[in-house]
């Protein structure tokens, strides 16, 4: 819990996130590249990584900085219960359209009085090592809870979504978003991007901090930071792969080009 406490504090204090996507289940990818970042979104709605593989990619994170944010495949509080329990730092809910959704995510993920999660941690308490009081005690004011504001239902329910007690965060869907209002596959369409500076302004006068998941341009990256994003996750484990691969593999051609010239 003490990486979710740090991402808390710097959004708190103003500081910029900046993480990216793992959609890999191998730990290796985990180990070597969360030192880098103030957070890793590990992705479970659109990969194939499990449960076992994603106590794998906790385990390769003990010991750093990083937090563990964890997309779910649903707001599901079946679905939530064994990742929190496992460790993650925080949950990312998908496709939230009211603030219903929103109060059934964060009880999930709050125990009770405040929430229906059940109690089963191991790792959270190293294995029993850490009083089980003092787990409870801190355990509901640390865990990170964010929904995906990716349908315009969402955003005509903006206000009241955010004034949802225990929520941590918001953080776009621009593809799906842009889909849900009839630009499939123009996430940057000026109507696209309008409601999310709508939803950006009312989230910052509400003191609620808002992220993004998006590609590996640096420049479109920039322009989201411009817009009031305070937290980034870019492109993602093979996304940045990719790009290494192509700029590397590309100076080396071009470089065998001019030698043959």
């Amino acid at each position: 819990m003490k990486n979710s406490r740090k991402f808390f504090d710097k959004l708190a204090n103003g500081q910029f996130c900046l993480g990216t996507c793992i959609s890999l289940t191998d730990p290796s990818v985990v180990e070597a590249i969360c030192t880098e970042f103030d957070f890793l979104w590990i992705d479970t709605e659109h990969s194939s990584i499990s449960l076992e593989a994603l106590k794998c990619h906790f385990m390769a994170m003990k010991g750093s900085d990083c937090a563990a944010l964890v997309r779910v495949p649903w707001n599901d509080s079946v679905q939530i219960k064994p990742v929190l329990d496992l460790g993650a730092d925080g949950i990312i809910v998908p496709m939230v359209r009211t603030a219903k959704d929103v109060a059934e995510a964060v009880s999930a993920c709050q125990y009770p009085p405040d929430g229906i999660r059940g109690f089963g941690p191991m790792r959270p308490i190293d294995y029993g090592r850490i009083d089980v009081q003092e787990f409870y005690r801190e355990a509901n004011d640390s865990i990170i809870t964010i929904v995906q504001i990716e349908h315009e239902d969402a955003v005509r329910n903006i206000q009241d979504i955010l004034e949802v007690p225990g929520l941590t965060s918001i953080a776009f869907g621009p593809q799906d978003l842009s889909a849900s209002m009839g630009y499939r596959g123009q996430p940057r369409h000026p109507k696209v991007l309008r409601a999310i500076e709508t939803v950006i302004e009312k989230a910052r006068k509400a003191n609620v901090p808002t992220g993004i998941s998006v590609g590996d341009d640096p420049d479109i990256l920039c322009r989201w930071v411009d817009m009031g994003i305070q937290w980034l996750s870019m492109s993602g484990d093979i996304g940045l792969l990719m790009r290494a691969a192509g700029e590397v593999a590309g100076k080396v051609r071009q470089h065998l080009q001019n030698v043959k010239a």
